[in-house]
């Protein structure tokens, strides 16, 4: 299997001015398993002072967190989007971050890409970084 290309992309000082302005970030795919990627992302978000809402299909709270089953379930403003799901899954959650009309960053993690839902986000507004990790880059940045 061929590995997809980002098209669409955003760079290092672009992802700083993303970290500075967004203050929630919802985890779609935020596990409630310590081992995994996404919780330890999710952790992170919450220890370097973000409000992180994760979103799983069940379970009530993720790392002290009310968890919702979907973006649209959120009853409060998102800033960013952070997503560990598979790339075929992240064209709904791009509809999702549209039809919400507060997301202004989409962000898939490593080896996330899907060029079509990234193409559509950014015509409609929204931010895009793909195949990034925002753990890693966050440290990077900052640290």
């Amino acid at each position: 299997m061929e590995c997809e290309i980002p098209r669409v992309n955003s760079n290092r000082d672009e992802m700083r001015k993303y970290f500075e302005e967004c203050k929630t970030i919802a985890v779609i795919g935020c596990s409630p398993k310590p081992e995994k990627a996404s919780n330890r992302v999710a952790k992170y978000l919450v220890e370097v002072g973000y409000e992180m809402i994760p979103v799983y299909p069940k379970g009530d709270k993720i790392l002290g967190q009310k968890v919702y089953k979907s973006l649209a379930d959120i009853d409060k403003p998102v800033d960013m989007v952070v997503v560990f799901r598979k790339p075929a899954v992240v064209l709904a959650v791009a509809d999702a971050c549209i039809a919400r009309g507060d997301v202004k960053v989409l962000w898939t993690q490593l080896e996330i890409i899907n060029n079509e839902a990234a193409e559509k986000a950014k015509d409609s507004g929204i931010a895009v970084v793909q195949n990034y990790c925002a753990m890693v880059e966050h440290k990077a940045i900052f640290n």
